[in-house]
């Protein structure tokens, strides 16, 4: 049966003091006249004895009631020593093929810069908040943008989470950057490419492949990589729908993931299918990609097939490069690619429900879709300022007041009375 009671015991050390015959004094009186200290003693999951001894009385006792509730849920154990350094290493080969490529790729950018910061032989146990706060302070020195900082601030505060369990070299509480807060940054409205700039961008794409991508990006609120990792068996022209799906690697196919793990399922409109549709018929032999031409699928399975290629290239490239200067020719301001997807999703949200939004969007919070995606367009405001002329001059019924069903409505009067008052 396994111990799971925590207890105390005073411990006494050094020589038992003597009495004026020169005997030593009898056992009642050690705790007023020997040297004692205060032992606390648990047993981890695994039977091994483990102590901790305290001045104390009270700091062991108090010490005492934390343990003991950790002991009961079994993480009570005593946390195994690494180096920042071979913990790093050791992050890096766990992480593989739990997070995305590009995930892992920050993880460790942000590890080797703390690396750098604190030294690659301190104790991961004898990491604190000292060191995150100095660590944050540092890289703002550097003249980052606090975005920036505040993505290490997240990146590491993660990391340490995974130190503390499931891995075991930190015990709950002791996240050096748990109680780091992010600096504060003015909200940046995301850029909405309206209906009006994107038939702009359409019109100077200059040949069906891109106008076919930019028509996905638009009107399926597909990421980048979902569209390009899109193949033909992955549009199903009968029933008008795209899914942006997991793919096995196979001789043709190669292996990838979407950010969310999870197959995303889009209808088509008829002017979608009618893009996709010659773009098929004229798609090379043996290319089972929407968007790869057959000079680049031979490159990217020839890389394969000498151990050259990664998860994190992109199938294609100069993407991004390729659409600045179509849409600086259709005379459209900045914007990326994503800007695209955020502007899809904004004119779902018009028509449909948040929840809906949300499935189609991809993203498992309803919140990150309202923050980060959901743009504010001068529209919305002329109607919300349009729903506070209307309330404002609605009759309105207050039976409470009145006992009757007589209109309140505001008179002009007031309302001209309220603005000579505000301009006096």
């Amino acid at each position: 049966m396994a111990h799971t009671k925590v207890s105390v015991n005073r411990k006494y050390y050094g020589k038992v003091p003597l009495d004026r015959t020169g005997k030593p004094i009898p056992k009642n009186l050690w705790p007023k006249r020997r040297k004692s200290s205060w032992e606390v003693r648990w047993y981890d999951s695994e039977g091994k004895r483990l102590s901790k001894s305290f001045k104390d009385r009270k700091e062991a006792y108090d010490h005492t009631r934390q343990l003991q509730e950790k002991v009961n849920i079994g993480k009570a154990d005593k946390c195994s020593k690494i180096t920042l350094n071979n913990f790093a290493s050791e992050h890096k080969r766990l992480m593989v093929g739990q997070v995305a490529h590009s995930t892992l790729k920050d993880h460790m950018r942000a590890l080797s810069f703390f690396r750098e910061h604190v030294g690659d032989d301190v104790l991961l146990e004898k990491i604190n908040p000292r060191h995150a706060e100095s660590f944050v302070a540092h890289r703002l020195t550097l003249g980052l943008a606090s975005a920036t900082v505040n993505k290490d601030i997240r990146t590491l505060k993660g990391i340490f989470n995974r130190a503390i369990n499931p891995r075991g070299y930190l015990t709950e509480g002791t996240n050096p950057f748990e109680k780091i807060k992010q600096r504060k940054l003015a909200d940046k409205p995301p850029k909405y490419v309206s209906p009006r700039e994107f038939v702009g961008v359409f019109e100077a794409a200059g040949n069906p492949w891109w106008e076919t991508f930019f028509s996905v990006a638009y009107t399926t609120a597909g990421r980048r990589d979902e569209i390009l990792n899109l193949t033909w068996a992955d549009i199903d022209f009968e029933n008008w729908t795209a899914s942006f799906s997991p793919k096995k690697a196979s001789t043709k196919i190669l292996f990838w993931e979407p950010k969310d793990h999870e197959i995303r399922q889009i209808p088509l409109g008829d002017q979608m299918i009618d893009l996709l549709t010659p773009l098929q018929a004229e798609a090379p032999e043996n290319v089972p990609y929407v968007f790869l031409t057959r000079s680049r699928y031979a490159a990217v399975m020839g890389q394969l097939k000498e151990s050259r290629w990664h998860e994190g290239k992109n199938l294609t490239n100069n993407v991004l490069r390729e659409f600045n200067t179509i849409r600086r020719r259709a005379g459209v301001g900045p914007c990326t690619i994503h800007d695209l997807r955020r502007s899809s999703i904004t004119n779902w949200a018009r028509k449909l429900p948040a929840h809906m939004v949300r499935k189609l969007a991809g993203r498992s919070s309803l919140d990150t879709t309202m923050k980060y995606y959901l743009i504010v367009q001068e529209t919305d405001l002329r109607r919300a300022k349009d729903i506070g002329d209307d309330v404002l001059n609605a009759g309105l019924t207050d039976q409470i007041v009145t006992n009757s069903s007589e209109k309140r409505g505001i008179s002009s009067r007031k309302v001209d009375r309220a603005k000579r008052k505000a301009i006096d």
